[in-house]
C-alpha cells in the first residue's frame, strides 16, 4: 500500500522502539497518520533512530507530560495511544491536558498497579480474589491468615515475571524470598518505582484462562478478539505459551467474559481506548485478573487481522489508530478462520547458544511465520525471573484445533541450546 500525505496526528507513548512500535509506524504511514513518538530513550544521543522521538521518563509523569507538550509545540494532536504498561499514564495525562478522548488518568494508574486495580474492583462490587499487599520482608502476622493455594505477584512487573504459586506456608515464604530477589534486581530498581518495594499475595483462582482484546468506546466495550490459552496455567509459574482465537468456549461463556470485563473496565476508570484483559473462568463465573489500558504486547498482535466495513483488511495497529482519531469501530470484525501465536519459551536460564529448526517449523502446514528474536550469546532467563521470550510462531487455519496443533508441531521442531552462565563472585 502506498503512503499518503499525513493529515492526522497521533501520539504513541512507548517504552521501546521495538517490533510493536514499528508496526504502528507502518500502519500510520498507510493510513495517512503522522505518528509522534514519546519514548524513554537517552536524550543525549543525536536521534540515531531518526524518528524525532520526544524523550521522556516514565517514573516522572508530570515532567514527561510537560516534555511532550513542549515537544509538540504548535502541532495539533488528534489522538493518543500507548504501548506497554508504564506509558499508559503519560498518554492519559497528555489526553487530559489537550481534551482528547482517552482513559481517565486514575484509570490508567489503576491498570498498571495491581493494588489500585483490586481496590477499584472491590469498591465497585466486582468479584475479585482475596488479596493483600505486603513489603518485601513481611512480618509473620501479615501472613498468618493467607488462604492456600495463593499467588505471589510483584506490583510493578508485567506478564508473568515474578508470579509464583504457593500451596503451603513454607512455599509462601520461599516464593516471597524469590520475588524479593527479582524486585531487587538492577533493571527493576532502574524503574524508580516505589511499588517495587511491595508485593501482592492473592488467592489462586482455579479454572481456564482467556484473554480479551478490545477497545473501550466512551464507556462501551467493543470486543475485537477472545483468545483461549490452551495450556493449563496452574503454576507454580505462569508461562503463557499459546494464544488461539476464536475461543472454543460456548457463547454463554463468551458473553459472561465480555460482561465481566465491561464491569471491571468501568470500575477501574477505563472509558476510551484499547484494553487487554486477562480472565479466569470456572463454575462460579468469571474473575477478571487484570485489564490493561493498552493492546496485546510484543509481536502477538500479528496473530490478528480484521475485515472492515468496506471489505478492507487491516492489522490490529491500523484498527487502533483509526479508533484513536475518531473513526467508528462499527463494521470491523476479526477476519474469518482461526489464528494463534506461540511465544517460544525459555527452557532454562543461561547464555543462549542458538535456536535451530526454524526452517523446519516454517514448513509445518498452517504455520505462517517464525520469528526468533533472541540472539546467540545473550543472557536469557526462564520464568519466574525472565521477562522475554525467544521468539514467536504464528499460524492460521479454518479452526482453532488446527492452529493449536500446528503451533505445537512447530515448537517440537525448534531446538533451543542454552549454556550455563559463568558465575560471577563479587570480591
Amino acid at each position: 500500500m502506498s503512503e499518503v500525505t499525513p493529515t492526522r496526528r497521533v501520539l504513541l507513548c512507548a517504552t521501546t522502539t521495538g517490533y510493536q512500535t514499528r508496526s504502528f509506524d507502518e500502519a500510520a504511514a498507510a493510513l495517512g497518520i503522522e505518528l509522534v513518538l514519546a519514548t524513554d530513550r537517552c536524550d543525549h544521543l543525536d536521534d540515531p533512530w531518526r524518528d524525532r522521538a520526544i524523550p521522556v521518563r516514565f517514573h516522572d509523569d508530570a515532567a514527561s507530560c510537560a516534555a511532550v507538550l513542549d515537544g509538540l509545540g504548535p502541532r495539533r494532536l488528534d489522538g493518543v495511544i500507548a504501548v506497554g504498561d508504564r506509558p499508559v499514564v503519560l498518554a492519559a495525562l497528555v489526553a487530559e491536558r489537550l481534551g482528547l478522548p482517552w482513559h481517565e488518568v486514575a484509570g490508567a494508574r489503576a491498570s498498571r498497579d495491581k493494588r489500585l486495580f483490586k481496590a477499584r474492583l472491590r469498591d465497585a462490587g466486582v468479584p475479585a480474589p482475596w488479596s493483600r499487599v505486603v513489603p518485601l520482608d513481611p512480618a509473620a502476622t501479615l501472613l498468618a491468615d493467607v488462604p492456600f493455594p495463593c499467588v505471589v505477584k510483584p506490583l510493578v512487573l508485567s506478564g508473568s515475571r515474578g508470579v509464583i504459586r504457593a500451596d503451603t506456608p513454607a512455599g509462601l515464604t520461599a516464593a516471597i524470598a524469590r520475588v524479593g530477589r527479582i524486585l531487587r534486581a538492577a533493571d527493576v530498581r532502574a524503574l524508580r518505582d516505589s511499588a517495587a518495594d511491595l508485593l501482592q499475595i492473592e488467592a489462586f483462582v482455579p479454572g481456564f484462562e482467556v484473554a480479551l482484546e478490545g477497545v473501550m468506546d466512551r464507556g462501551a466495550l467493543h470486543p475485537l478478539a477472545l483468545f483461549d490459552k490452551p495450556d493449563p496455567l496452574d503454576g507454580p509459574y505462569f508461562e503463557e505459551t499459546l494464544y488461539v482465537t476464536p475461543t472454543a468456549r460456548a457463547d454463554a461463556a463468551q458473553m459472561s467474559v465480555i460482561a465481566a470485563v465491561t464491569r471491571a473496565a468501568a470500575a477501574a476508570g477505563l472509558r476510551h481506548g484499547p484494553i487487554h484483559a486477562e480472565c479466569r473462568v470456572n463454575d462460579h463465573g468469571v474473575v477478571v485478573l487484570e485489564v490493561a489500558a493498552r493492546p496485546i504486547g510484543g509481536l502477538c498482535a500479528r496473530a490478528l487481522r480484521f475485515d472492515g466495513p468496506h471489505g478492507n483488511r487491516a492489522s490490529l495497529e491500523a484498527v487502533l489508530l483509526g479508533a484513536a482519531v475518531g473513526e467508528s469501530l462499527t463494521g470491523w470484525r476479526r477476519a474469518p478462520g482461526a489464528s494463534g501465536v506461540l511465544m517460544v519459551p525459555i527452557p532454562r536460564s543461561g547464555i543462549l547458544r542458538d535456536v535451530t529448526g526454524a526452517g523446519e517449523a516454517r514448513r509445518v502446514p498452517c504455520v505462517d511465520e517464525v520469528v526468533i528474536s533472541a540472539k546467540p550469546g545473550q543472557r536469557v532467563d526462564a520464568l519466574p525471573e525472565g521477562a522475554t521470550y525467544l521468539g514467536f510462531v504464528f499460524a492460521s487455519a479454518p479452526d482453532g484445533a488446527a492452529v493449536d496443533a500446528a503451533l505445537r508441531q512447530a515448537q517440537a521442531r525448534l531446538d533451543v541450546a542454552v549454556d550455563a552462565a559463568i558465575p560471577v563472585n563479587p570480591r
